[in-house]
C-alpha cells in the first residue's frame, strides 16, 4: 500500500494533540499502522532580506531604480 498524507486537523482529538505538524504520513505494512509527522521544508528565500525587508509594497521598478541609483553613487 502506499502512504498517505494526511491533514493533522482531521485526526481524532487525542492523536491531534501528539501530533506535532499540519500533516501526517500514514504507512501500512502487513497489520502495523505507522503515523509519522511531516515536517514542512523551510523556505530560505520567503521573506525579503536587507534594505528591502519589511517593506512588501516596493515594486520591481522601484527596485531596480534603487539599483542603479546605488551604481550611480558608486562610479
Amino acid at each position: 500500500m502506499n502512504d498517505l498524507i494526511l491533514n493533522a486537523n482531521t485526526l481524532p482529538e487525542p492523536l491531534f494533540h501528539l501530533i506535532e505538524a499540519d500533516k501526517v504520513r500514514v504507512k501500512k505494512e502487513g497489520r502495523l499502522i505507522t503515523m509519522m509527522p511531516l515536517e514542512e521544508p523551510f523556505d530560505c528565500v520567503a521573506g525579503l532580506r536587507g534594505m528591502l525587508a519589511g517593506n512588501t509594497a516596493i515594486s520591481v521598478d522601484k527596485f531596480l531604480e534603487r539599483k542603479h541609483a546605488d551604481k550611480e553613487l558608486d562610479l
